[in-house]
């Protein structure tokens, strides 16, 4: 665009809602021109300026963020200094990186910004005011820094713009191609984040989704010493305060089920429990839409006809600019950002006062074995927190022939956490303890045979299983037992058949049932030796004991 001097639309406005602490006091230098704290509405202009996306039927933004469709996990990295290297989890998803490296790169980083156009968001990630941090997204795209005032908080307020001075900084350049041959990374695409200078440099990825999941990244780190839990969940408040928390990789039903009429939501993603109670980190959703319909998602589904949302990677026809939200050629990981005002029925503030009473771990069982709830002790808790277990179904179709994968991910969100899983799963025992929290392990996966054999488990039944544990019905019921992992599972719940308590009932052939479940509990005392050092005796010996044969 500069070398042919044209006028970009916010031009005259780039300048006018600027922090005085300007790039320079970071470090940018001879830079073209950049443009401050842009509203939607001219960041949309940009965008289709610079032929960066399209607006489509009813108003939002639709981008390509080819090649990268989705995060490179394997290319992140943490600089390794003293004043961090002890205290994280080095391993498959936090790679060292030295700062002598970082400190080549950002030089590089900064000389590929001398001449460019660059935007500048400055926002917030914390809804709960005692807890948020300020954050700048420098980018090269108009997109992205309308990616980034979706999915952080943003203030209208012109002072406090003017005086903002970031915590935190993310560096995003789609157009900054690392080289491993230089900095030692796998490929010519690389996410750094630096703690101790408080950066992170995020090169040659179009990708939304890194810039959220960075920013979520340093808040695992960071708030842990203020003594806050930080949490890879959605969370929503029923009527007399009581919270609810829902733990769970893609496809347990974690939105599904935490949208419920009769609660409002706090979150969709990512929050923080401290004191005070539940929080926020952000302001917008980022959520997936491959074969979203109307009649199972209305809200999320709405979102994809109005001005504000991006699409990320969704098909479209670009003479009537109607998507195609069926159509999975550009990728399967198809994703739309939005406010979370966008939303009915939240918890406009983004946080609560009030602390979590049920505590959820979604898992979708793909064996079709395990009970369909089950109350877990704090160990146990801890233990299946530590796991995080489920099964990953390619796309979201049932029956699609493809065999799920058995998957763990510790807290949950294993890439975003960067301490040991012990020393979350440590915080989450002591607050459920301290607030008198349920822990509810609840699977929506297989019934009456594996996945090919048996069914889903209706969501109906989960539906009334959820409603009750939430309402306080489980209390007083009787349960059993289970025979391998030692958890309660109740023998009656109000609406829902007994004979689904017992998965074993749906099973032609019991001795199948117990082969299959003795394997999985197998792979669960597998998987646990991964974190064996560093985690508690009585935290170990709460996983499921083996069948004797």
């Amino acid at each position: 665009m500069k070398y042919l001097e044209f006028d970009t639309p916010a031009i005259k406005q780039a300048m006018d809602l600027a922090s005085d602490f300007r790039l320079k006091n970071q470090g940018f230098t001879d830079l073209d021109r950049v443009f401050w704290n842009l509203p939607d509405e001219a960041l949309y202009e940009e965008a289709v300026f610079r032929n960066e996306g399209k607006v489509t039927k009813g108003g939002p933004l639709l981008v390509n963020t080819k090649p990268h469709t989705a995060r490179a996990a394997a290319d992140k990295f943490i600089v390794e200094e003293e004043g961090t290297k002890d205290k994280i989890w080095w391993g498959v998803y936090n790679r060292p990186f030295s700062q002598e490296k970082f400190s080549a790169l950002m030089a590089r980083a900064k000389a590929f910004c001398q001449g460019e156009e660059l935007f500048v968001q400055d926002v917030y990630a914390g809804a709960d005011p005692d807890y948020r941090m300020k954050v700048r997204v420098i980018t090269d795209k108009a997109w992205i820094s309308l990616f980034a005032r979706n999915m952080f908080i943003t203030t209208e307020d012109r002072d406090e713009l003017k005086n903002f001075v970031p915590e935190f900084t993310i560096l995003t350049l789609s157009g900054f191609k690392v080289d491993p041959a230089i900095d030692g990374t796998r490929t010519q695409t690389a996410i750094v984040l630096n703690f101790a200078e408080r950066t992170a440099i995020i090169a040659n990825s179009l990708y939304g989704g890194e810039v959220k999941k960075s920013v979520f990244t340093v808040l695992n780190f960071l708030l842990t010493f203020q003594d806050v839990l930080p949490m890879h969940c959605s969370a929503n408040v029923g009527k007399k305060g009581d919270v609810a928390l829902f733990f769970g990789l893609s496809g347990t039903g974690k939105t599904t089920l935490s949208a419920d009429p009769n609660r409002l939501l706090i979150g969709d993603d990512e929050h923080g429990w401290s004191g005070n109670g539940v929080f926020n980190f952000e302001g917008g959703c980022y959520a997936k839409v491959i074969r979203l319909s109307a009649e199972a998602e209305p809200e999320i589904y709405a979102t994809t006809r109005r001005f504000g949302t991006i699409l990320e990677n969704v098909v479209f026809d670009p003479v009537s600019r109607y998507i195609d939200l069926e159509d999975d050629i550009i990728t399967e990981n198809t994703r739309c950002s939005y406010p979370i005002e966008f939303i009915p029925n939240i918890v406009s503030e983004g946080y609560v006062h009030s602390h979590p009473k049920n505590i959820i771990f979604l898992t979708c069982d793909a064996s079709g074995v395990m009970p369909p709830i089950a109350r877990l002790s704090p160990e146990q808790a801890q233990y299946h927190f530590i796991s995080g277990y489920t099964s990953k179904i390619a796309g979201t179709e049932i029956g699609l022939g493809i065999e799920p994968q058995i998957t763990f991910s510790a807290c949950f969100g294993a890439p975003f956490m960067v301490r040991h899983p012990y020393e979350y799963s440590q915080m989450l025992k002591e607050r459920m303890l301290k607030h008198k929290a349920n822990v509810w392990l609840v699977n929506t996966g297989w019934v009456g045979g594996r996945f090919g054999v048996g069914k889903r488990i209706s969501i109906r039944h989960t539906r009334n299983l959820l409603n009750a544990a939430l309402d306080g019905k489980l209390d007083k019921v009787e349960y059993r037992k289970d025979k391998l992992f030692g958890f309660e599972v109740p023998l009656s719940c109000p609406e829902v058949p007994e004979d689904v308590l017992e998965p074993s009932n749906s099973w032609g052939n019991k001795d199948e049932y117990w082969k299959k479940y003795d394997a999985l509990a197998a792979r669960f005392v597998e998987n646990f030796k991964l974190f064996t050092d560093g985690t508690a005796e009585e935290v170990k010996k709460a996983g499921p004991v083996r069948l004797k044969v």
